[in-house]
């Protein structure tokens, strides 16, 4: 007969990696303050001044609680991995930190990029398996989808871009919901759409069709034509990536080849500005091509070392620039290009590193992860977004981007992949027979044991993962 206090231990730790997972959840997708002044000052504030004391106080906190919940689950091992080339990109990160304008603040941001990595890639060991996590997720997505409708309806002056805000005045009529902005406010939506069509599928048709409809009408009133015209897009090439192996690494390398090249060369070409606008397509892609001609400039003169993580952009050094007077690019927050902006942090060492972790090893990770036929809904709803990730960066900054639900997703599916291929699911057990831990036992290293979606409890496991650094 089981014994009662074993279960009532099992069900609080149950309990706390829930409300763990939720509460990291909803720190990425809705945040501190949601549906921000759109007219604060602080907007106003140069990137490279500005800091938020609380948001880091949290990430830290949280940061802690998760290491601690790892060791007591003996999961501290499948952290950030692959550990070796994550130290790699660590160390080249801070080094290049020393040599930029404010190291000081640099390093803050490294190591607040850290923390929320160390976040991402716990998040999918929390629950006890894929029933718990889809549960979980519905819950979350529900909330931020309401969360942003009831904006829409009773704030619209914080959820709806308006003429009198502070920037981007064009933008009036545009929908963000409680984000800060509508392009944030479309990536997340289409994160929510894979959700949904997860969750149709793993959990309630009638839910999952639900959050699909919620989040795709919210991505057409947003006015992110990105988001709304690569939501489609990459269904279809998820569905390709996934049935057609030779296609698992032309899909992301060779369709990322092609569209930066062709948009860095828009801001570079007089003669394939004028190609594309022969077609009908914008040259400027709304104006992103005066930012993208600058940081190329600015690329040129430091090729290798770049400038320091996150130590570019609304700077005074950027200001002092000879182009502060005659390109308004100099006030953009960023590249509005995952990969250009990795060469600004970086340089080319960057760059390379970058890719290999975000491209190149999850198509090896998701091709092994359906090679195995086990789990299928949950590998496809990690290379859908992990796809609209890579793609939605030619155009878009949220790599490395530290706040928001983009880039905490993005890891998500990058580690997710990992786990996906070297590990497997748990089964669903009853509360009833599951055992508690005992509260102090050193455990040997090759028996470690695992909770969550890559729960592997043998030592072949470990070995698997130890292999695939």
């Amino acid at each position: 007969m089981p014994d009662g206090r074993q279960n009532g231990a099992s069900a609080k730790n149950g309990l706390f990696s829930s409300l763990l997972f939720l509460t990291i959840f909803c720190y990425f997708w809705i945040g501190l303050a949601p549906f921000p002044d759109p007219n604060a000052a602080a907007l106003l504030t140069a990137y490279g001044k500005s800091s938020n004391l609380i948001n880091q106080l949290i990430v830290v906190s949280l940061s802690g609680i998760v290491l601690v919940t790892m060791f007591r689950y003996r999961s501290a091992g499948m952290l950030l991995r692959p550990h070796g080339l994550l130290a790699v990109l660590l160390l080249w990160v801070c080094f290049t930190g020393l040599l930029s304008d404010d190291p000081a603040t640099a390093f803050r941001r490294i190591v607040f990029a850290i923390l929320v990595c160390l976040c991402s890639s716990a998040v999918l060991l929390l629950p006890r398996n894929e029933q718990q996590f889809a549960k979980l997720v519905c819950g979350i997505m529900v909330a931020v989808i309401c969360l942003s409708y009831f904006g829409v309806i009773a704030l619209p002056q914080r959820a709806i871009h308006q003429p009198t805000d502070a920037l981007e005045q064009l933008l009036a009529g545009d929908w963000r919901g409680h984000f800060g902005h509508k392009n944030v406010a479309a990536g997340a939506m289409v994160f929510a759409v894979f959700f949904g069509l997860y969750l149709r599928q793993v959990r309630s048709t009638f839910i999952g069709l639900a959050i699909v409809a919620a989040a795709g009408f919210f991505v057409l009133k947003s006015g992110g034509k990105t988001s709304a015209g690569m939501l489609p897009a990459v269904l279809v090439l998820a569905w390709v990536f996934e049935h057609v192996r030779a296609s698992r690494w032309l899909i992301p390398v060779f369709g990322l080849l092609v569209v930066n090249a062709i948009l860095m060369s828009a801001a570079v070409s007089p003669a394939v500005s004028g190609f594309l606008v022969s077609l009908g397509v914008d040259p400027t892609f709304t104006d992103r091509s005066s930012i993208w001609e600058l940081a190329l400039s600015a690329i040129a003169d430091r090729p290798f070392f770049g400038y320091g993580f996150q130590s570019f952009w609304q700077t005074e050094a950027l200001f002092s620039r000879g182009e502060a007077i005659s390109s308004w690019a100099v006030t953009a927050a960023n590249s509005h290009n995952g990969y250009v902006e990795q060469l600004i942090n970086g340089g080319v060492p960057m760059l390379i590193l970058v890719v290999v972790w975000l491209v190149f090893l999850p198509i090896r990770d998701a091709g092994r992860a359906l090679r195995s036929g086990k789990d299928k809904a949950l590998t496809r709803l990690f290379i859908r977004i992990w796809l609209f990730s890579l793609f939605f960066a030619c155009l878009e900054s949220p790599f490395f981007g530290n706040t928001g639900p983009l880039w905490f997703t993005t890891l998500i599916s990058v580690f997710g992949l990992r786990f996906q291929a070297y590990a497997s699911l748990a089964e669903a057990k009853p509360i009833a027979t599951t055992k508690a831990r005992p509260a102090r036992r050193n455990w040997p290293r090759p028996q470690r044991q695992t909770q969550g979606l890559a729960q592997g409890p043998t030592q072949r496991l470990a070995q698997r993962l130890a292999n695939a650094r």
